[in-house]
């Protein structure tokens, strides 16, 4: 380790978790990697999850709603989670990892989710083979926001291929995606995203388990995505809706922010990650629409929100100090939601310069990695420090700690965007004389050694 200078300055923060050497954030990534592909298995000539729902041996949970279903829904993930498998095999230099992304993902682009007129259908049951539109397995009710997600999974997926015909395909998709909500999905009188719709897009205002009105149908963060993915493809001139852009966003910044559950399965009006996706959304958004005051509420309120959640010391025993919790409701610190933190800390600090940004973004994932379990490289999908969930759940039974289950391509895998943006764009490179490269942090920690081919160190 080599010195800068910033460690005491940092460590000030009471929201701050120091660098371990022994076990880095790049360390942590590749665990979960490792994990995930654990937890695929072949479906023809591609590759599909087992599930969407394992304990620390990758076993499938089928007790649980989502342990018998694949496909690149919410829960799923398998585009963006093949996406990040795809991102780390790049940056390792490893092909094999790199082509097995690839047909995870063309087991979603070619085994029926992806229907002509350009809706993605986010689920198949594993027992089944039946496709499904949400986690209760069925046809009711879908939400468009995580429907809009898969297609921003699939822009960014675009942006780091070579192959043109594929990243043309996932760019049209995208847009096909994008045509289909904007032509089906009502808008509510207050201007935001119904949180969940009828197959054909109608406004479904009752609760995912219930015909019990849903308490944020007209508030929930999930609309957000659907403006992420219209504000990535304005950017990149696919699409002219600015002026529905604009509304949407005004209806937004009007109502003070719609913050509420973007998971499918919990009822809060303020969710740590719709902060998360709001900020990255609106960020990009203020540039769009050459309007500033949309960045100011992007940081005085979505960004500045988030410290709400900071947990700032371990709580009952269990390491919890630099993770954000989820909501006041259930205040476990589930991994996806803090994965998606540190994204927009990291956007935070590309934009302004700000290491206060970068300290936080860096601490989050440091924090995340001090929750591996077992010897496959298992990240839980969250710490239940205040035994929310029960602590037949818990890693060993304990009362109080991390669960033992996770969601192998989301909760598991999702810390990996935010390491290799990091790593790519911001960490010191060194380059020995064998032809190795070292990556260094602002804090002079060395978090990974890679081969000359690019694989990374045993």
């Amino acid at each position: 380790m080599r010195s800068t200078g910033k460690s005491d300055a940092w460590s000030r923060s009471e929201f701050y978790v120091p660098e371990n050497p022994d076990y880095t954030i790049f360390d942590s990534a590749r665990d979960s990697v490792r994990f995930a592909l654990h937890c695929l298995e072949p479906c023809g000539n591609h590759w599909r999850a087992k599930s969407s729902f394992v304990d620390v041996d990758g076993v499938p949970q089928t007790w649980h709603d989502f342990g018998t279903l694949e496909g690149p829904g919410w829960a799923s993930n398998a585009v963006g989670g093949a996406l990040e498998l795809y991102r780390f095999g790049k940056f390792v230099g490893d092909k094999s990892l790199m082509e097995t992304a690839l047909n995870l993902l063309r087991h979603v682009l070619e085994c029926g989710f992806v229907r002509e007129d350009g809706f993605i259908i986010p689920y198949r049951e594993t027992t089944t083979s039946k496709f499904v539109l949400n986690f209760k397995h069925n046809n009711d009710w879908f939400c468009p926001g995580s429907i809009a997600r898969v297609g921003y999974q699939m822009l960014l997926f675009a942006d780091e291929l070579t192959d043109d015909a594929l990243a043309k395909l996932l760019t049209e998709q995208a847009i096909w995606c994008a045509t289909w909500l904007a032509q089906h999905v009502q808008r509510l009188p207050n201007g935001w995203f119904p949180r969940r719709v009828t197959p054909t897009g109608e406004p479904y205002p009752y609760a995912a388990e219930s015909l019990s009105p849903d308490p944020i149908f007209d508030c929930s963060g999930d609309g957000i995505q659907t403006l992420q993915l219209w504000v990535e493809l304005a950017l990149r001139g696919l699409i002219g809706t600015y002026g529905t852009i604009a509304e949407v966003v005004k209806a937004f910044v009007d109502a003070g922010g719609f913050f509420g559950s973007v998971n499918h399965d919990t009822y809060d009006r303020h969710e740590n990650v719709a902060y998360a996706l709001a900020f990255r959304t609106l960020l990009k958004a203020s540039s769009l629409l050459d309007d500033p005051s949309i960045r100011d509420f992007a940081y005085n309120v979505c960004l500045r929100g988030l410290d709400r959640f900071k947990m700032t010391e371990d709580k009952n025993g269990v390491a919890t100090k630099g993770l954000l919790f989820m909501e006041e409701s259930w205040n476990t610190a589930y991994l996806w939601e803090n994965a998606e933190a540190s994204c927009a800390f990291l956007d935070a600090f590309a934009d302004t310069g700000d290491e206060e940004f970068l300290r936080d973004a860096l601490t989050i994932l440091r924090a995340a990695a001090k929750h591996h379990y077992g010897d496959k490289g298992f990240l839980t999908e969250g710490v239940d420090w205040d035994n929310v969930v029960g602590s037949q759940h818990h890693i060993g039974g304990a009362q109080f700690g991390a669960i033992r289950y996770t969601e192998p391509l989301l909760n598991n895998l999702h810390i990996v965007e935010p390491t290799l943006n990091y790593l790519e764009r911001w960490a010191t490179k060194r380059t020995l004389a064998d032809g190795r490269t070292e990556f260094y942090d602002h804090e002079g920690n060395l978090l990974a050694t890679l081969k000359p081919t690019g694989a990374a160190e045993p």
